[in-house]
């Protein structure tokens, strides 16, 4: 099967935005205008200004000589690409393949294969595309055909239809001038003066005469018209891998109708995710309503997942922020990120799964879908000795640590992230405190055991070893102290509070 592509030129882009905005101006011929050199030169005309005779290119003085009701507005730079970006954000909607045209930048392409029939077939679908954007208020014309080069020359120079057929390109090709062909205006003038006024004129001329006479450039661009050269577009946004598309016939406003699209959708996504090994990890929801909004709602999970009921649940829980105003035409269901799904094995002798149990994993995507992602944390060993790096935050719930935790020393049910400062006063060289002043509280200990040295890792940072200590105090509260350096070392060392035990 062939790529099909369209390409949608609009006439009056920056005219139309103009108008849109300002409704007064249907009447007024007016312009658009940047400086150059020292000169207001023309860069948009409105269609009342064209028909008066005014070009682009032409100086705003001399435009306001021909047309002195003329109305000149300020052009900023790349304003034309900014709006046809958001132009192609919306026509999303009709293909996940969208792109800029940077030639001429005044339109768009589409790379459409296997969007058509959701229209009802390639002829509806154009149709579509052009009463939406003239109901918005856009001067469009449209080509469809087999190559970006061709669809591009059909919008702008064809004459009978816009939709060219399969395998028809290159003879549609052949009654446009060279314009069509996305030429550099030295090539067109050559072309011109050797009285080449149409495609068909050269196109059947050997390549060494018309690589000899008009460059690589030339023949780059023909080929890619007829379909012999690669022509690459580059996409305003790029479709994930795992992507399920749901056009409405009717808008969908209700939440059994958003219930309903969400269902088919995981069906038909989550199929090919099993197919393929693999499980979601991150979905989004995106709804482009007739009114040209975009709703988006978004579900994570803590392993990889292609359960339709388990996704569906955590969807489900969101589906009041989805705001369907007139309706929703068409739903997209995105799996940006994906993991691959190991088969579960049944232990048949023993029926504590932990972690690996996925009705726990099931329960905490759920609590996260209410409460946030960011909430619910696991952590792992890490391989450190100080005592406030020796854990890490998991990436999964069924990440399996590196080494185990350390239980054959007493820790604190409250770690400190960084310790406290304290004044001690203590028996030198080893003794434990006698009381420590913390957040200006005295607090004389009555019970204490250590010291635990734990030296510190050289090859991270310099520095002294730590000696900690349990200490109680007379309100029978429990602390982890500790001594950073020897007595010895004349200034050198500092106590800290580092933990709580409960």
């Amino acid at each position: 099967m062939s790529k099909r592509y369209v390409s949608i030129w609009f006439r009056h882009l920056l005219a139309d935005w103009q108008a849109i905005r300002r409704p007064e101006l249907k009447d007024v011929p007016y312009v658009f205008a940047a400086p150059d050199h020292g000169r207001m030169i023309i860069t948009a005309v409105s269609p009342l200004a064209e028909q008066s005779g005014i070009e682009t290119g032409m100086r705003a003085a001399d435009a306001k000589a021909i047309c002195p009701g003329l109305e000149v507005i300020d052009d900023k730079p790349d304003r034309a690409k900014k709006l046809l970006r958001g132009i192609g954000e919306w026509c999303i909607r009709y293909s996940p393949t969208v792109a800029v045209d940077d030639f001429s930048n005044d339109g768009l392409f589409m790379e459409v294969s296997g969007c058509p029939h959701l229209w009802g077939g390639e002829r509806e679908y154009l149709k579509e595309i052009v009463s939406r954007l003239k109901s918005k208020g856009y001067t469009v014309r449209l080509g469809m055909a087999d190559t970006v080069g061709a669809a591009w020359a059909i919008a702008r120079f064809g004459r009978v239809t816009p939709l060219i057929h399969a395998g028809e390109h290159a003879e549609a090709l052949l009654p446009l001038p060279p314009e069509a062909l996305r030429l550099e205006q030295g090539t067109l003038a050559k072309l011109q003066k050797l009285g080449f006024y149409q495609i068909k004129s050269f196109i059947g001329m050997p390549r060494s005469v018309l690589r000899r006479r008009f460059g690589e450039g030339f023949l780059l661009r023909l080929g890619q018209a007829l379909g012999t050269e690669n022509e690459i577009i580059e996409p305003i946004q790029v479709a994930t891998a795992f992507q399920e598309r749901l056009p409405c016939l009717e808008p969908i406003k209700t939440r059994r109708g958003i219930e309903i699209a969400i269902k088919r959708l995981l069906k038909k996504l989550c199929l090919r995710l099993q197919q393929e090994g693999k499980g979601l990890r991150s979905g989004v929801l995106t709804g482009y309503r007739i009114d040209g909004k975009i709703v988006r709602i978004e579900i994570g999970t803590n392993s990889a997942s292609h359960s339709v009921s388990h996704l569906y649940k955590l969807f489900e829980l969101k589906i009041e922020q989805i705001r369907p105003a007139l309706g929703i035409e068409l739903f997209v269901l995105d799996a940006p990120k994906t993991d691959d799904v190991d088969a579960a094995q049944e232990a048949i002798w023993s029926d504590k799964l932990g972690m690996n149990d996925k009705s726990l994993i099931q329960m905490l995507d759920r609590v996260a879908g209410k409460v946030g992602p960011n909430v619910i944390r696991r952590y792992v060993p890490d391989t450190h000795y100080w005592p406030e790096r020796s854990f890490k935050k998991s990436l999964t719930i069924t990440e399996l640590p590196v080494s185990g935790w350390r239980n054959n020393k007493p820790r604190p049910t409250e770690l400190l992230s960084r310790p406290d400062p304290i004044e001690v006063m203590a028996i030198i060289p080893d003794h434990p405190p006698k009381f420590f002043v913390y957040k200006n509280t005295r607090h004389n200990i009555v019970k204490a055991d250590g010291p635990e040295r734990i030296e510190r890792e050289w090859w991270l940072d310099a520095g002294e070893h730590r000696d900690y200590y349990q200490v109680e105090d007379e309100q029978g509260r429990r602390y982890w102290l500790f001594r950073s350096g020897h007595y010895s070392d004349a200034g050198r060392y500092q106590w800290f509070l580092h933990g709580f035990f409960a």
